[in-house]
């Protein structure tokens, strides 16, 4: 079913990377900027993730041997420095994820470039190096992100749904690895009911929500697609939610033949099995669209 499969290293099926926003109280600050400071229930539920959950997950991480990968927003790796700490002790990857959540394509162009700069800046301080990937909050890149990422150097994006197999964004300036994931794979539909947030979704019971994310990924590995789970500490992080996460990947890890791996480090080997000719990825030119289709 895909044309096109990547060549994995050593050859597994399929490669994979459960992938963690940790947005924590960002968002109800930037949902509710007058009154945020006022809402305790729901910036306690969002601070569940750096307090609790990312500490709890690093250590399923150390005990299977596996890194993976962090978007995080740079307000939040600013207010909450144990969590990120705990990350990068755990040898895990930080990617840019705005500054504290703010979608791209509602900024102006001059204001996108200030608050992607200013991320890149607090990251470096926190990490020693600038982010590799990027992940647009909420999905929403605008027609200004693909050129200011290349521009800065970025690897790679993890921001669209284009493909179930790596592929290149093609910019004026050059070439942007794309690893797509999709609403699918995302818990937000599955564990996320916040009347502050303007989202309220039927909560699945744990087993039932990841199923979703099983399903996909029995498909990926049958065709040697990519899966890239998209997480959130508060929510698949909670401990029922987190206990069935963990039994799923130490089953999978113990068949052998699935590369877990950072995102960076996937991007890194797209890009290498395409400069050798190993791998055609499809191009897609960036943006889509100049201006308005109507």
């Amino acid at each position: 079913m895909i044309k096109n499969p990547v060549p994995w290293p050593n050859g597994a099926k399929c490669a994979a990377c459960l992938t963690f926003d940790m947005d924590a109280d960002s968002l109800v600050h930037i949902a509710r900027p007058k009154d945020s400071h006022r809402r305790l229930a729901a910036i306690s539920m969002l601070q569940y993730g750096p307090d609790i959950a990312v500490p709890r997950i690093v250590e399923t991480y150390r005990q299977l041997g596996i890194k993976q990968s962090f978007y995080i927003p740079a307000w939040c790796i600013e207010r909450y420095p144990a969590a990120v700490d705990c990350i990068l002790e755990g040898g895990h990857e930080i990617g840019h994820h705005g500054y504290i959540h703010e979608h791209p394509n509602e900024l102006t162009r001059d204001e996108e470039i200030y608050w992607l700069d200013r991320g890149i800046e607090i990251i470096e301080t926190a990490t020693g190096q600038k982010p590799r990937g990027w992940r647009a909050p909420l999905y929403n890149m605008s027609e200004h992100s693909p050129a200011l990422l290349v521009e800065r150097g970025f690897a790679y994006d993890a921001s669209l749904m284009g493909d179930d197999v790596p592929y290149l964004l093609r910019t004026p300036g050059g070439d942007l690895v794309e690893l797509p994931a999709h609403w699918g794979v995302d818990d937000w539909p599955q564990y996320v009911q916040s009347i502050e947030l303007d989202y309220m979704m039927p909560i699945r019971a744990p087993r039932q929500g990841f199923e979703i994310y099983r399903q996909e990924f029995d498909a990926v590995r049958r065709h040697g697609g990519l899966w890239v789970a998209v997480m959130h500490p508060f929510a698949t992080g909670r401990l029922a939610r987190w206990e069935v996460v963990a039994g799923f990947l130490e089953e999978v890890l113990a068949d052998g033949d699935v590369w877990f791996a950072p995102m960076e480090e996937i991007a890194a080997h797209v890009r290498k099995v395409t400069q050798t000719g190993e791998y055609v990825p499809r191009v897609v030119d960036m943006p889509p669209y100049a201006g308005p289709v109507l």
